[in-house]
This record gives structure tokens, sequence and C-alpha cells, in this order.
């Protein structure tokens, strides 16, 4: 059975101050020997530091904070986990941000930002670390990526077309590294309850049913689970698990009909044209 690193393991958390990356780290961290936490807000950090080494007294917790937008914030951070750390076991690539509208209307600073964010860091820092798991021939790349990684949706252009580049890179990394031990695997969420859709500006008054939407818990367990068992891709929820099956099986031209229909909407909406 492959040693993927996270029991007794050094593991990096990017995101960790919320939401999906914070339960992901609560739950690796009773597991692991050394718990890297990566985010720009201090204060959620440290609570989480002190919550996480009540429940385990023995691990270690380092909290760094970088702004994972800029590439020199994450060649400092690079350099600083290697001087600090060391070997790195398990990366958990969380970090990222969403932005809704029409493209066209986007802040141009606000999609360069998003892209480095979404895709750069994440390159880099698994460009980082994974030559050391396969000279260990243990460990792994957790990526966070969304179902935006495999379908598309007007008014999500920019942010979804990140999310392809991060399941498309994990799928590839995937099948460089079979036969060295390592890991990679991904976990492509529907609507998850975080602050995702607070911050990326929902002017439709339109949102996902609740049968759909998963806590951040529920998808940071199907998350660790799926990695555990060495999944390439999970998908959690039921509910969202079974629309994603029956819309990567839709013929293209039927998905384009329906989301030209949901553009039509998009443009009415944000521009208030009726």
């Amino acid at each position: 059975m492959a040693d993927r690193g996270i029991d007794g393991g050094v593991v990096v958390v990017t995101g960790a101050s919320s939401g999906i990356g914070r339960e992901i780290a609560r739950l690796i961290g009773p597991r692991a020997r050394r718990l890297v936490l990566v985010a720009r807000r201090a204060g959620r950090l440290a609570e989480l530091e002190e919550e996480l080494k009540k429940r385990n007294g023995k691990l270690e917790v380092d909290v760094l904070l970088a702004d994972l937008s800029r590439r020199d914030e994450v060649t400092r951070l690079i350099e600083e986990i290697r001087q600090k750390v060391g070997d790195v076991d398990v990366l958990v690539n969380n970090a990222g941000v969403g932005d809704m509208g029409l493209f066209e209307r986007a802040s141009e600073e606000k999609l360069l930002s998003m892209l480095d964010l979404n895709m750069t860091s994440l390159m880099l820092l698994s460009r980082a670390f994974l030559p050391g798991m396969i000279a260990r021939r243990k460990g792994g790349i957790l990526n966070v990526s969304s179902g935006f990684g495999l379908a598309v949706l007007p008014g999500f252009a920019a942010y979804a077309a990140t999310k392809h580049f991060v399941t498309a890179l994990t799928e590839a990394l995937r099948s460089e590294v079979r036969g060295t031990g390592v890991t990679i695997s991904q976990i492509c969420p529907g609507p998850v309850a975080t602050e995702f859709e607070e911050n990326i500006g929902n002017f439709t008054d339109q949102h996902a049913p609740g049968f759909v939407e998963i806590s951040a818990v529920a998808c940071a367990t199907a998350a660790v689970s799926g990695y555990d068992r060495g999944c390439a891709i999970v998908y959690p929820g039921l509910v969202y698990k079974l629309v994603m099956l029956v819309s990567l099986w839709t013929p293209r031209v039927i998905v384009r009909m329906v989301i030209s229909v949901a553009g039509t909407f998009v443009r009415k909406k944000q521009l208030g044209t009726s």
C-alpha cells in the first residue's frame, strides 16, 4: 500500500484560514507530525493553530503568511518552507478565489490576480515540492479544483478557465508520477457553504438549491478520504455527483444550447436590461 504521507508526515495546506482549507487542516491535524498553515489572515490562522495543538499536543504547527496572488510571495513562501520545515510529504493546494460577471466588464487587475492565485501559485508550489516526493517515493498532492474544472457557466468565464487548468494539470501529473509511489488527487466540488459566494459578487439573486449544497466539513471529509484511497477525482455529495455524471455524458451541442440561455440571463441581469 502506498504511503500517502499524511500519517506522521509534514503537510502544507494553503488557504487554511477558512472554508474547505480550514476543515482539511482540522482533519489532518490529529494525524500529521507537522502542519504548515498558509493564508493571509494571521488572526484566523493563530486561532486554528491553538485549536489544533489542543487536539494534538504532539503536533508541530507553522503559521506562514503569504499572498499567493503575488509571484514574489510564492517564491518567498517556498524558500521559507524549505528553510524552516524541510521536506514536505503532502501539499494541499486549496487557496483560490472566484469572480462573477460578464467577462468584458471584469477588472483586469482582479482577473490577473485570480489567475495567479488559482493557477500560478498552485503550479509553482507543486513544482517545488513534487521532486522530493518522487525521490522519497511517498506522499502526494491534493488539489482543490471545482466542478467548473469540467464544465462551463456564463458569468464565470475566467474562473472556470482557471479550474480547467487545475483539473488538467492534476490529471496529467497523476499519469506522469504513476509507479513512483506518489499520489496526485483532486476534489471537484459544486456548491459549498463557505465565504466563496459572498466574495464573488453574485448579482443574479439566484443561488444553488439547498439539496445540492454541502458543508465545508463534508467537502473536506470527502477530499481527505478520497486522497487516502488514492482517488484521481472526487465529486463530494451524492446529488452533486449524479449531476456531474449526467453533465459529463451530455453531448456538447446540448450543453452549449443550455448555457446560451444562461448567458442571455446573466447579461440582462448585470446590465439591468429586460
